[in-house]
């Protein structure tokens, strides 16, 4: 019968640490990683996936769970009472709007314009920084000026998209990519200076050119850095997005003119609900990316498998 080749990866682990070499023994941290990874490999594959599911969601819980409860104590104190709604008005305001097709219409409008907006930002954002990462005049001219773009507030630039676009659809994508795009350049920028010296001599050597240098070698070495770049640039987009979509009432159909409309109407329910889902869609697009990152970092060889 064949050998399982997962049987003695623990094993692997163990006779493989870094200072198990001849007349040293492994340190007591390095052993229990070791006995770990065994143990773990002898699990079947769905036990082992609801034990990582069950690690990432604990935390979670225990923190919905206390905020659930500060929530609930200041609506006993009646601090605020005419403002302040209970988790459980909260909860039937969540229902009848998730049942609602004008809710998920909200849902869609706003969607579409963070998707053309974000790929804008990456595009923007991913070309300037690649050259300003390449140029030295470039970077001399305006690497400086990248960073105090990312430092200044989104809500900033709405002065700015009002004179160019008027008050339309397009000034939020304007503001979108002057908050976000800063962010997206210098993932690139850092990525890329990270890169050794020695990878792109090789790629050289190899035949690499200008473009295909960046393509093949560069780019490739310099993604851990650039996808944490995008992630934030990701978190700016949706703050101007959010921003955009208050301050200029293109349409009242979307999350932030519904929420807008919610709070001129005193519809106090319906606000804490809409700004609960606003939050609630950040959080998947963050766990879509942190996915990602640590399946690009793993396969980099960034992450410790033994202890995951």
């Amino acid at each position: 019968m064949a050998a399982d080749p997962t049987a003695h990866r623990g094993v692997g682990v163990l006779i493989d640490a870094p200072d198990s070499t001849p007349g040293h023994l492994p340190s007591l941290d390095q052993a229990l990683a070791g006995l770990d990874a065994l143990e773990e490999a002898g699990r079947p594959a769905h036990e082992r996936l609801s034990r990582r599911a069950w690690r990432a969601t604990w935390p979670k819980l225990v923190a919905l769970g206390l905020v659930l409860l500060v929530w609930q104590i200041a609506e006993w104190a009646k601090w605020k009472p005419y403002i302040l709604q209970s988790p459980s008005d909260v909860a039937h305001s969540m229902w009848t709007l998730c049942g609602s097709s004008l809710f998920w219409k909200s849902c869609w409008v706003t969607a579409q314009q963070a998707v053309v907006g974000y790929l804008l930002v990456v595009v923007i954002g991913g070309v300037v920084g690649a050259a300003v990462a390449r140029v030295a005049v470039l970077r001399a001219g305006i690497g400086s000026l990248i960073t105090g773009m990312q430092t200044m507030p989104s809500v900033l630039w709405y002065p700015l998209a009002i004179m160019v676009f008027g008050m339309n659809a397009s000034a939020i994508i304007l503001m979108m990519i002057l908050g976000a795009a800063p962010a997206v350049a210098n993932g690139f920028i850092n990525g890329i200076d990270q890169v050794s010296p020695s990878l792109i001599r090789a790629g050289r050597a190899l035949g690499a050119r200008r473009l295909s240098l960046q393509r093949h070698v560069i780019l490739p070495a310099a993604l851990p850095s650039i996808l944490g770049g995008m992630k934030q640039g990701w978190a700016f987009a949706w703050h101007a997005l959010m921003a955009g979509e208050f301050l200029i009432l293109v349409n009242p159909l979307s999350l932030g003119g519904r929420t807008v409309n919610a709070v001129t109407q005193g519809e106090w329910a319906v606000v804490v609900s809409m700004m609960i889902v606003i939050v609630v869609i950040g959080i998947v697009v963050d766990v879509c990316f942190s996915a990602i990152d640590r399946s690009v970092r793993r396969r980099y060889g960034l992450i410790d498998t033994s202890s995951s």
